[in-house]
């Protein structure tokens, strides 16, 4: 065991499928703390189904969990005018960015060496795009982020084994009404 103490990182979460085989693997280099901020997802009562999944399994095993307040109304206003935007697009961008610049305030605020995301773990997710928000955040206030593409090393296909073994439930849409509408896998 190190003589030296973890460094503290602060990881955005956006659900426990994804979130899961992540700080498992994370849990080895970081005192990870769960950052849960999350007000995109539509409706409310699938944003409790995905958090109480979460806060469940991740204080089960001695992980720190964080919940932003749910504001729904707050994200929208974010992403109006791009309501029709297909999935990947400005809207997403748009997202993606208050979600990282919550988590990089909440981090430099409370003293975090680091902050990151588990959003790139997903095949629908530009990770290029997730990691140049996060530099450019963690730039702008003094942190580090933890820039990685979490699809590489077959960890989205880990993170799907390590979610049927905990038997998680699994979402079929990112979680806006608008992606909800736009999803081809539905």
């Amino acid at each position: 065991m190190s003589e030296y103490p973890k460094p503290q990182l602060l990881f955005h979460s956006c659900c426990a499928p994804c979130s899961g085989y992540l700080v498992s693997e994370l849990a080895n280099n970081f005192a990870v703390t769960i950052y849960y901020d999350n007000s995109n997802i539509y409706p409310e009562s699938e944003y409790q189904i995905r958090k109480n999944e979460a806060k469940n399994f991740f204080t089960s095993c001695g992980t720190k969990f964080f919940e932003v307040e749910y504001d729904h109304s707050k994200w929208l206003e974010t992403v109006k005018g791009w309501e029709n935007e297909p999935e990947r697009g400005k809207r997403c961008i748009l997202c993606y960015h208050l979600r990282l610049q919550n988590a990089a305030k909440y981090a430099k605020d409370n003293g975090y060496d680091l902050f990151s995301s588990s959003l790139s773990i997903s095949p629908y997710k530009n990770s290029r795009v997730l990691n140049n928000l996060g530099r450019a955040l963690a730039k702008k206030i003094g942190l580090e982020f933890l820039d990685e593409d979490w699809k590489k090393k077959d960890r989205f296909k880990k993170s799907v084994e390590f979610s049927k073994s905990y038997g998680f439930y699994r979402q079929n849409y990112c979680g806006c009404e608008f992606s909800k509408k736009d999803d081809k896998r539905l």
